[in-house]
């Protein structure tokens, strides 16, 4: 009941501005990483059949001269591209490949070499990730980054930081043995780190110190106003000090390549702290999550979108990577023991492995859609 008031109670035209800002940044990020895939498709000789942003029933399209049909779709939650020989979208074989003429074959993807193939589906994830880089490199060249210097200003008391020793004024120069720049550098290891005990190298008299500090989980409230259980020092910065630093080509290139990386590298902990039982799962999110965040970033202006964009980018780049059968992963891995075994797996095998994969995702996405919802419910 509660859900079904908040819902009458939701303005018109605030919920188009988000549901717009959402299928924008999808169909962006789904664009690029098809793109990936055609280019280099078309590239090897491959003849692409369509290229389709969403599923479901074709809203507009047209052909180009080299008849690939370019569609928009009615459910705008993915896209794909269908090269000539698949049986679908996921680039299954078709069963009358067997029977192409050699000119159908010579455009066929499953008549590529094993090479070939790899090339076009690593092409996706590989979108995704030049994509998100050059939008931070961008956004860095162009505005700058900001940073607050990781400067201590404030210690809470009876917190994990006070418990360590560490005192206002002392300047953070490592985590872990990793080097930090600015606060938002220990903003996003000590929640990474979830409550393991941490390593802070500190200058502090004109000497360096080193403390080990236990973080503590306490309930914030995040830039979305939403409540979640979160590690922390309860180390306090000067917010006064903000500056914006301005790098060149060659900077902005190198800081988005660490942006891009430290997102991995995030991903890949937090995923790794769920299934090993140290998180827990209720941060995993689906498609209402990225619009509810998309209509809250889109309110924080066109930059902001863009980053939240590329962040989107990096994630669906590395997803699309996991040796799940049915994603770009999958197909990988199945080309992997093919380059090595010089034959490809038995189509059985292969079925059997795409059926499993096809479990797991639709039983994720219910997970998550779920998560969603229990999300809403609770405000």
């Amino acid at each position: 009941m509660d859900v079904l008031l908040s819902l009458a109670a939701v303005d018109p035209l605030d919920f188009a501005v988000k549901a717009l800002a959402f299928i924008v940044v999808i169909s962006l990020v789904v664009f690029v990483h098809e793109m990936g895939h055609f280019l280099v498709a078309r590239w090897c000789g491959v003849r692409v059949e369509v290229f389709s942003i969403g599923f479901g029933p074709e809203l507009i399209g047209r052909d180009d001269r080299l008849g690939t049909r370019w569609k928009l779709a009615a459910v705008p939650l993915g896209g794909y591209v269908k090269f000539f020989g698949d049986a679908d979208a996921s680039s299954g074989r078709a069963d009358d490949a067997v029977e192409m003429t050699e000119e159908e074959r010579r455009v066929s993807f499953h008549h590529k070499s094993v090479w070939s193939r790899i090339a076009i589906v690593f092409a996706g994830p590989a979108a995704n990730f030049l994509f998100a880089i050059a939008v931070f490199a961008g956004v860095y060249g162009l505005l700058g980054q900001t940073a607050i210097p990781p400067v201590v200003a404030d210690v809470q008391a009876g917190s994990a930081a006070a418990e360590a020793g560490i005192r206002p004024g002392d300047r953070i120069l490592a985590v872990d043995g990793r080097r930090i720049t600015r606060f938002e550098d220990l903003q996003q290891r000590v929640p990474i780190a979830n409550g393991a005990p941490m390593t802070l190298t500190i200058a502090r008299d004109g000497r360096e110190v080193t403390l080990d500090a236990q973080p503590r989980f306490a309930e914030i409230e995040d830039s979305f106003g939403e409540t979640r259980r979160q590690a922390m020092l309860g180390i306090v910065a000067d917010g006064t000090t903000q500056e914006i630093i301005r790098l060149g080509p060659g900077e902005a290139l190198v800081t988005a390549l660490a942006k891009t990386y430290g997102l991995v590298e995030a991903t890949l902990v937090t995923l790794g702290q769920m299934i090993g039982g140290e998180r827990g799962t209720e941060d995993l999110g689906g498609p209402l999550r990225i619009a509810q965040l998309s209509g809250h970033v889109a309110e924080l202006g066109f930059v902001s979108l863009l980053m939240f964009t590329a962040f989107l980018s990096t994630n669906l780049g590395l997803i699309n990577l996991f040796p799940i059968p049915v994603l770009d992963g999958g197909h990988l891995a199945f080309y992997a023991v093919e380059a090595v075994r010089g034959r490809p797996l038995d189509e059985t095998a292969q079925e059997y492995g795409f059926r499993l994969g096809l479990v797991m995702i639709v039983g994720l996405m219910v997970f998550v859609t779920w998560n969603d919802i229990v999300r809403l419910i609770n405000g």
